[in-house]
């Protein structure tokens, strides 16, 4: 497959986190797929980790929850990619301030609507060839290349991810499970990398 796989094995009470080594590819398409299933991977792991409350808990009035945050990006996926190229990326009967209120109250609701906001991703990047990277789409009339616009979802979901990564790691505190290289393993990483068992991603 043309990206990395990460896996999970049970060794006696505890769970190792395995990452297949990364496939070599030149297309941009392929290459993004597999960080935007990384990045998808290293949310749901982290909210895996933390308790039902803990998804709807906020550090202070000015930070967004794990379960607002999750609400925004699927908000913001179903606008961006349906219909995606041809469609202007931000649709009319979309709210984005109302993304920022009232989250879902359970975790299947959340989990749900995630998983239906991704499928929507996926569906439009594989209808895509890279022959179509210098196409022209919009996003609220502003043109942008494909290319230009699945780049900048991929930054905006990263950096997203990386919210609900420090806040479930915030709220387990010694309890959390690392997601990438724990602290003192990197030796050993960039043994299994060599290996070619892991990989950076």
């Amino acid at each position: 497959m043309p990206c990395s796989e990460r896996i999970w094995k049970r060794t006696g009470d505890e769970r190792e986190n395995i990452t297949m080594a990364l496939q070599f590819t030149t297309s941009y398409l392929e290459d993004t797929v597999s960080l935007f299933r990384y990045h998808k991977n290293l949310a749901e792991q982290a909210m895996a980790q933390v308790s039902d409350q803990q998804l709807l808990a906020v550090l202070d009035p000015e930070t967004n929850s794990i379960a607002i945050i999750v609400k925004h990006l699927t908000g913001n996926m179903r606008s961006r990619w349906s219909g995606f190229p041809d469609a202007d990326g931000e649709k009319p009967d979309r709210d984005r301030d109302s993304e920022f209120l009232n989250p879902s109250a359970t975790r299947a609701e959340l989990m749900d609507s995630w998983e239906e906001a991704w499928s929507i991703v996926f569906a439009a990047l594989a209808s895509l060839s890279d022959a179509d990277l210098g196409r022209t789409t919009t996003i609220r009339g502003e043109p942008h290349s494909v290319m230009q616009a699945i780049t900048r979802q991929l930054a905006h979901y990263a950096y997203h991810c990386g919210q609900i990564v420090l806040l479930a790691k915030h709220f387990q505190g010694d309890q959390w499970k690392s997601l990438t290289i724990p602290r003192g393993q990197s030796a050993k990483f960039n043994q299994r990398v060599k290996a070619g068992e892991a990989s950076q991603r």
